[in-house]
């Protein structure tokens, strides 16, 4: 009976170490919002609770390991007072229990709005996304006479300045946009939302695309911007008359790919909002059915291995080793060659696009 009663006393003895060591981190937690102005009363007195749990735990375990040795080894007259200690921790939970219903009630309060927490960081972190679907959609619409390929990878950074976009702007026509807005945040992915649907409205109202960028370049202007700039590179095939015509606001050039060999399609104009009065001039091409054109961001000829950019040329062979893959396939393998270059990632927002004429 001994030795039952004293392995009893040794297992209490351990629950009570166990509920003076917690009892202590949550007296130190206590002290530590206490301290702090702007905790929520409801959370002090969530932490009061716990730690006064602890200490009457730790009081309800001392005494049993009190009781377990002393039982066996003291008359019943001893023993007798020893159980008598008990109605000590009882008192202590008798006079904690009047608080014990208004404890239930700021625990379920503190539940609900930590869900309410949890579920607006959600939003939070689900928000770039769906800008980014906006901007960078996985998807692009099918055009008759026309393969098109894409592909964008997100930077480091939680919210993109790249985006991309293929309509029709007539019944012949269809336009092909990219751009990037400089910086990074929450600024720059509204402006490129900004711009990417004015660009829609502008090339269906212009057949020129100089005269859509002057006239965007006029609107973004306007507002307090100064430290926000656009560059973009707009094409539009012409299916009826087999032209591209290209204007290009301080983009990286994109290139036409042909026959006759690799064309450039530079700049022709500064980057959008830099100067309200700019202006822009466009160019117009023959294109040929299997002619393919290829437009990135910056991030792709920019992708960095030390001191060396990945850059035009690599681009050109990239692409010149793929030339009669689909653009989808394409665009990924140019992504992947830049990826290679700069030792497996590229730090900025690279979008890609290729648009093949049947």
């Amino acid at each position: 009976m001994t030795i039952v009663l004293d392995l009893l006393a040794l297992s209490c003895a351990l629950a009570m170490v166990f509920y003076i060591r917690s009892a202590r981190h949550r007296q130190r937690f206590v002290r530590l919002i206490k301290g702090d102005p702007g905790t929520h009363p409801e959370a002090l007195a969530l932490a009061h609770a716990g730690y006064r749990k602890d200490v009457h735990g730790s009081v309800v375990y001392g005494l049993l390991v009190a009781v377990a040795l002393l039982v066996g080894r003291v008359d019943w007259a001893n023993i007798t007072i020893a159980l008598a200690l008990l109605a000590v921790p009882a008192a202590m939970s008798v006079w904690w229990a009047r608080t014990a219903l208004e404890e239930v009630r700021m625990a379920r309060n503190r539940y609900a709005l930590e869900r309410r927490a949890e579920q607006a960081l959600e939003q939070e972190q689900l928000a770039p996304k769906a800008w980014a679907a906006r901007l960078a959609p996985e998807e692009v619409p099918d055009f008759s006479g026309f393969e098109i390929g894409r592909v964008y990878q997100a930077g480091s950074g939680l919210m993109a300045g790249d985006f991309f976009d293929v309509h029709r702007v007539g019944r012949h026509r269809v336009a092909a946009v990219i751009g990037d807005v400089a910086g990074h945040g929450i600024e720059s992915s509204i402006t490129a939302f900004q711009a990417k649907y004015l660009l829609r409205v502008f090339l269906r109202q212009f057949r020129d695309p100089a005269q859509a960028f002057e006239e965007i370049n006029a609107q973004l202007s306007a507002g307090d911007r100064n430290e926000e700039f656009i560059s973009a590179c707009v094409v539009v095939f012409d299916t009826e008359a087999g032209t591209l015509r290209y204007s290009s606001a301080g983009h990286p050039a994109a290139f036409l790919f042909h026959e006759e060999g690799t064309r450039p399609l530079r700049s022709t104009g500064p980057l959008l909002m830099l100067d309200p009065q700019a202006t822009y001039f466009s160019r117009e091409i023959p294109m040929a059915s299997g002619d393919l054109v290829v437009m990135y961001t910056d991030g792709l000829a920019e992708a960095r291995a030390g001191r060396q950019q990945f850059g035009e040329g690599r681009i050109i062979k990239s692409v010149e080793r793929d030339l009669n893959a689909a653009p989808d396939v394409l665009c990924k393998s140019l992504l992947d060659a830049a990826k290679d270059f700069a030792g497996g990632s590229i730090g900025d927002d690279t979008a890609i696009m290729a648009i093949r004429r049947d």
